[in-house]
């Protein structure tokens, strides 16, 4: 009979490989430093310090570019939301650190894209900064999940953004726009791979409860959505850029991540386990 842990008993369990894995994550994480990507040479003032405001012929990114560059500041941006959420499940031990280590990263994307946008008047900074305002005050939560599903979510979520940013780095924009999209990329691959791992360890305890989790979480994603300065969703204006495809979700996030996971070749499942891989072969 296939056996089920509560959430605590899961983060004692896990608790070691928690820490396995951020003493790796931290080895093979690059220490790259923010400032070093931005052109400060090119900057100037504004108006409100004697200087110029912005007009949209400063701007020298394709509007492809502004896009991705502008959905990826406004939901680093929010990270208080996201901080929040997944501090809320893992306030313990390794876990926290965790927490603590994957906020930093995320902090440094948008130090880094932000200065990036104001410095080289990419966007327009006033619209910018009033969808971030609006983005922020509206927040960002989830429904009440257990462990492992938040270990899915997060490993999913971690590998929708690499492609985003392995995507706009493909653009070939411009050498500092691809250095920062593949910075970028890479950090997303190494939180993904973090989760992942996670992920693997919960399913050789609690294979029925892994694939359970799996199964839905898989079938609740949806990629963190923002209002754009000039209207719309980014959804659909990344979308018909080429920078991410929901539709294509199956292929390029569901799908590698399941393979690592062993999800349609394990030998451990019981019934609730075979139930839930069999949506997961419908939905992905």
């Amino acid at each position: 009979m296939q056996k089920t842990l509560t959430d605590r008993e899961l983060l004692d369990a896990l608790a070691d490989v928690v820490e396995t894995n951020l003493n790796r994550h931290i080895d093979a994480a690059e220490g790259w430093q923010p400032h070093d990507l931005v052109p400060w040479s090119d900057g100037r003032n504004f108006a409100f310090l004697g200087g110029t405001d912005w007009a949209p012929d400063q701007s020298d990114l394709s509007e492809t570019a502004k896009l991705a560059l502008t959905v990826s500041v406004l939901v680093a941006d929010n990270l208080p939301s996201y901080h929040r959420e997944l501090g809320k499940y893992l306030r313990t031990g390794p876990w926290w650190r965790w927490v603590g280590r994957w906020t930093a990263e995320e902090n440094r994307h948008e130090i880094m894209l932000r200065n990036y946008l104001m410095l080289t008047r990419a966007v327009d900074p006033v619209a910018l900064e009033r969808a971030r305002m609006a983005h922020m005050t509206a927040g960002f939560n989830r429904p009440p999940l257990h462990l492992i599903d938040v270990l899915a979510t997060c490993a999913f979520e971690e590998a929708a953004a690499a492609i985003r940013h392995r995507n706009t780095a493909a653009l070939g924009e411009n050498p500092i726009v691809t250095a920062m999209a593949e910075k970028l990329a890479v950090d997303d691959e190494l939180q993904a791979e973090f989760f992942a791992e996670l992920v693997s360890a919960a399913l050789d305890l609690v294979p029925d409860q892994g694939v359970r989790a799996i199964a839905d979480q898989v079938a609740a994603f949806r990629v963190p959505q923002v209002d754009l300065p000039g209207g719309g969703s980014s959804d659909e204006a990344l979308a018909e850029a080429g920078i991410y495809d929901p539709a294509k979700e199956g292929e390029l996030v569901f799908k590698p991540l399941l393979q690592r996971w062993n999800i349609f070749t394990r030998t451990d499942l019981g019934e609730e386990g075979e139930k839930a891989r069999a949506e997961l072969a419908h939905l992905a």
